[in-house]
């Protein structure tokens, strides 16, 4: 297979996958919108507050992704059987974690009065996280059958769950947020209360149309869990890991973040808020091209083709590329425009146009770490690209950020900078590493 073949099939896979990925940061964007209606305090408090739910969900998601590269192998290698044995460990794996993942997230939530927060910020954040945490467990369960049929080159299903489950958010959010149809007004936590509840109709759709599905009845997706096999789960567990800590290290550098910006006041934090929002967009169309790249540098290690893992890691990154500097172009051009979408208050507008400018700069990096980590994941190599990341998001970039943040006084503009830094450091590490372990390693 050539390398422009790659390019198309990697493209022909990315698109449903980014489409997906898309409809899930969607839901937190019309939350956002619709709650910056209100004001920039709840706008803040959703900046907080999903900082802090994604820094824990993300060690779930991490342990989900294990299976998509194990599923990508066994079906390379023609053994089919042991994709949906391999399904049913990992719903019991991600079960387990799930249930540990939504205690914390609640536990959480007592601790938001302590970050030094403005009053009205704190207010609402706290009954926001409580509401979230109980979309934990369906929000893992969604992403366990959604790695399955990805893995599996199947990635519409859960595509179109996730657009049309930003239609049923947008309605619920008109209901619980405004108080319609003789519904209390219950602001940004009627915004939680409308995601829990898409994220419960999601899994459960997408449960029972995975176990009707004639396509992949082949793969045996049934639930069976009597006769556990504790080497696998051993192997989900060594996979998934070290993936979902990475995850936790990069977006726990961001709610760091979050919280530093919140010392300098609403108005900066609101702006953080838009700024990582719109970014978080073209940041989940990349994850999309990593789980492409995943997925086909998987089949061909499990066909232990060296020539064809290079090819589909390397038209991942080339692709991830093109296409962040595309975005970061829009960013520069409409820095002035985009914030509007969210909110009319002018300090909060002035901030976020300074910040997009940064955020169009490392879009490059961005693409290139993590279409990076996941052609590397496909390898199932996961531990190193770990330690690499805490040494680029904190020995590199906090720092810095603090550096120019506070001592230089550069403000919310100096921590994305340092932001900026540690991104560039990852991406381009990631590079060098998947070059010598695509030639030496197929596991």
């Amino acid at each position: 297979m050539t390398l422009k073949t790659h390019i198309k099939e990697t493209i022909k896979l990315a698109l449903p996958i980014s489409i997906g990925q898309l409809g899930h940061v969607m839901l937190g964007v019309v939350d956002s919108v619709m709650v910056g209606k209100v004001g920039s305090a709840s706008l803040a408090a959703a900046s907080l507050v999903n900082g802090i739910f994604f820094l824990i969900l993300v060690i779930g998601i991490g342990l989900s992704m294990a299976a998509t590269p194990l599923i990508a192998m066994a079906k390379g290698a023609g053994k089919f059987d042991d994709c949906g044995k391999i399904l049913n460990h990992s719903l019991v794996v991600n079960s387990v974690f799930s249930i540990v993942l939504m205690t914390g997230t609640f536990g959480f939530s007592f601790l938001i009065p302590f970050l030094n927060q403005p009053h009205e910020v704190v207010k609402e954040a706290v009954p926001y996280l409580q509401v979230l945490s109980l979309s934990v467990i369906p929000f893992i369960i969604f992403q366990t059958y959604r790695q399955f049929l990805e893995g599996l080159s199947i990635p519409n299903p859960p595509m179109f769950i996730a657009i049309f489950a930003n239609l049923f958010n947008a309605f619920f959010n008109w209901l619980f947020i405004y108080g319609k149809f003789g519904f209390p007004a219950w602001g940004l936590f009627g915004a939680g209360v409308a995601t829990t509840l898409t994220r419960w109709t999601m899994a459960a759709v997408l449960f029972y149309f995975v176990l009707n599905y004639n396509r992949v009845r082949i793969y045996k997706p049934q639930v069976k869990i009597k006769a556990l096999d504790f080497s696998l789960i051993k192997k989900l567990i060594s996979i998934g890991l070290p993936s979902g800590f990475q995850y936790f290290l990069e977006v726990a550098a961001f709610a760091f973040a979050a919280i530093m910006i919140g010392w300098l006041g609403k108005a900066q934090l609101a702006a953080h808020q838009i700024a990582i929002n719109l970014a978080s967009i073209t940041y989940m169309i990349i994850l999309g091209i990593s789980s492409a790249g995943t997925i086909r540098v998987g089949e061909a290690a499990g066909q232990k083709n060296i020539t064809q893992v290079r090819r589909a890691g390397f038209s991942t990154l080339g692709l991830a590329t093109a296409l962040m500097f595309c975005f970061g172009v829009c960013f520069i051009l409409f820095r002035n425009i985009l914030p509007l979408l969210y909110i009319n208050e002018e300090e909060v507008v002035e901030v976020a146009s300074k910040l997009l400018i940064i955020a169009a700069l490392f879009q490059i990096f961005d693409g290139l770490q993590a279409t990076g980590i996941g052609v590397l994941r496909g390898l199932t190599d996961t531990k190193i690209p770990m330690l690499i990341s805490f040494a680029a998001y904190w020995i590199i970039g906090i720092p810095i950020a603090i550096l120019l943040g506070f001592y230089f006084k550069l403000g919310a503009v100096g921590i994305w900078i340092g932001l900026l830094l540690g991104l560039a450091s990852l991406g381009i590490t990631m590079v060098f590493r998947f070059n010598k372990k695509s030639k030496s390693i197929i596991s």
